[in-house]
């Protein structure tokens, strides 16, 4: 799908402010109303748009506990990666979870309620012999930046 100007205008004003009115975007981005919301449709369609929803700080809500994690496994089989992989996707205490070339597999952002908690998930994990080797832990103790990376896309027309 090529992008133009507009488009990228759009994707630039809905990743920070997605909570913008129709008009308002259209009227940021020189359009009127109904080419603005037909482009609107046409990126979520093509799916560059995924969704639209709030970004919560849970740390502040509740209370919870951030902890990064470096995990190597000891086979590296495309089934041994699915069957990690799978169970990564179904934890919902993993919030992120990245496969990494170098020194480690994978690097997973785990929110807990405390230590204690996370140290029960890290044991449900080996007892199910999802093949880590070794793993790796650090407690967040202070969150610096915290964002969405900003949209850098060159117009591709």
């Amino acid at each position: 799908m090529r992008l133009d100007r507009y488009d990228i205008q759009i994707l630039q004003i809905l990743q920070r402010r997605g909570r913008i009115t129709k008009s308002a975007l259209a009227e940021a981005i020189n359009l009127s109303v109904s080419p603005c919301w037909e482009r609107v449709k046409r990126l979520e369609q093509a799916g560059i748009i995924e969704g639209y929803g709030a970004h919560i700080n849970t740390e502040l809500l509740q209370g919870r506990t951030s902890v990064l994690v470096e995990i190597s496994l000891g086979r590296h089989s495309a089934e041994a990666m699915r069957r990690f992989e799978r169970a990564m996707q179904e934890c919902d205490k993993v919030t992120d979870c990245y496969a990494t070339g170098g020194g480690v597999d994978y690097v997973l952002k785990v929110m807990c309620d405390d230590i204690d908690q996370y140290q029960r998930q890290i044991d449900r994990w080996l007892a199910a012999n999802l093949g880590i080797e070794r793993y790796y832990t650090y407690i967040v103790t202070k969150t610096i930046k915290h964002q969405p990376p900003g949209l850098s896309i060159s117009e591709q027309e």
